[in-house]
Order: structure tokens, then sequence, then C-alpha cells
């Protein structure tokens, strides 16, 4: 047999060199650490930069490097949206640098809600410890224009657990008679997040009025009334 005019051999050796560069760009995202650990440091001239941030001295790592206390204690609600995340990325716990791992606590106040949002980073999964929780995922556009994006929710009790995929429009909502809480984990060191209001009618510069008028089907008093709130992150 001859593939593309070559013989045998030179066919299984085509087909070995392929598969090589396919595994190559397979693994050319997100590596895995090459060290035990990489302790984040503020410090240019502490020691060197991987995937994250720079890391810290081996040497001088020490158990409070991988230590972060206190989401055993409700978060101060006082956004408008009625929840308080309270978080340990990278920032809260040098020790997750380069381990793709983040934990996060969300508190509800009754009839409060951690808006529409996204993690442009990380997967999220979520357990309901407290409370009754709405919460749901929207599906990335069909491919037909015409349909509908999909809506997935459940309403979640204590023990329950909700799983939203990387990168798509989450939301969850307190619909209980009580405060509700919930303990997520992220797959990410900094997920990042997106809120959707905040993004779109809260950027600095705002966006042409015009263009959100035209996107949204809302009217140009609408849009501009919008953009003139002050609008905030999840948080």
């Amino acid at each position: 047999m001859k593939m593309f005019g070559i013989n045998n051999n030179q066919s299984i050796l085509f087909l070995v060199i392929l598969a090589f560069f396919i595994s190559l760009l397979a693994n050319a995202y997100d590596p895995d650490p090459l060290q035990d650990f990489c302790v984040a440091v503020n410090d240019s001239d502490a020691a060197v930069l991987v995937n994250g941030k720079i890391c810290k001295d081996p040497k001088t790592v020490t158990s409070d490097d991988f230590y972060h206390s206190g989401l055993n204690k409700p978060g101060e609600i006082v956004s408008q949206y009625g929840s308080k995340v309270s978080l340990v990325f990278i920032d809260q716990l040098a020790g997750l640098n380069t381990l793709g791992i983040s934990i996060v606590r969300i508190d509800f106040a009754v009839g409060g809600v951690n808006p529409p949002h996204s993690h442009p980073h990380a997967s999220e999964i979520l357990l309901c410890t407290e409370g009754t929780l709405y919460a749901g995922f929207i599906s990335s556009n069909p491919s037909n224009p015409g349909d509908k994006n999909r809506l997935f929710a459940k309403i979640l009790n204590p023990g329950d657990v909700f799983v939203f995929p990387k990168g798509l429009i989450h939301f969850q909502y307190n619909l209980g008679n009580d405060t509700a809480v919930a303990i997520a984990s992220l797959n990410s060191q900094n997920p990042g997040v997106v809120t959707l209001s905040k993004a779109v009618f809260g950027s600095d510069p705002p966006v042409n009025p015009e263009a959100l008028v035209k996107g949204f089907q809302l009217d140009i008093e609408v849009v501009r009334q919008l953009q003139s709130l002050t609008w905030i992150g999840n948080g």
C-alpha cells in the first residue's frame, strides 16, 4: 500500500511523526507544573516566573504559604446584589500558584443574587451548604442563529452540588426565606470574572450606546439610563 506516493515504511514513519506533533499540540496549553510547588512572591529578584506568578525561593517556603482561614465566617453583604463572594485565589493564598485550583464562599441575603457572570479561565463546582438556591447556566449559541440558548438550572438545598462549565454565563439566586451559603471550587488559581451587567453597561470608556441599542434591541434612553448607573462586579 502507498500513501501519497510513498511506501509502507515511509507511511508508518509519516504517521508516527504526525501523531507526535498532534500530541505536542494537545499538550501545548495549561501545562502541569514541573516542580513540587511555586509559592507566589511579589519580588522580581526572588527567583523564576513559570505559568503563574514569580516563585518564592523553596528554601524560604513555610506551611503558612499553603494555609488560609476564615471561610467559616459569613462575609459582610454590602452590595446591591445582596451577596458577598469571599475569594481564596492566588492573591489570598500564594501557595495556589501554578496548581490550577481555587475556592470561594458565597453568602446570600434573602433575595440575594450572584448576578450572571462567567469565568473565562475555569469551570466551577458549587456546593449549597445553607438555604435554598436557584442556580443555573446558559449554553453557548446554537448552530442555528434562530434557536434559543438553553438554560440548565436546578433548585439546590444543603448538600446539593451543581457544575458550571468553563466560560459559560451562570448565576445563583436565593429564593428561600432565610440566608443562604455556598462553597465553590474552580479549576484555576485565577479564574477571572466577567459580570455581564458591569461589562456591558459599566465599561470605561463606555460602549457606544447606538451599538447597545442595536445589540439589545432597547430604546436609546433605556441604554443611557443603564450606562449612567454605578455597576459593580460580583464580590
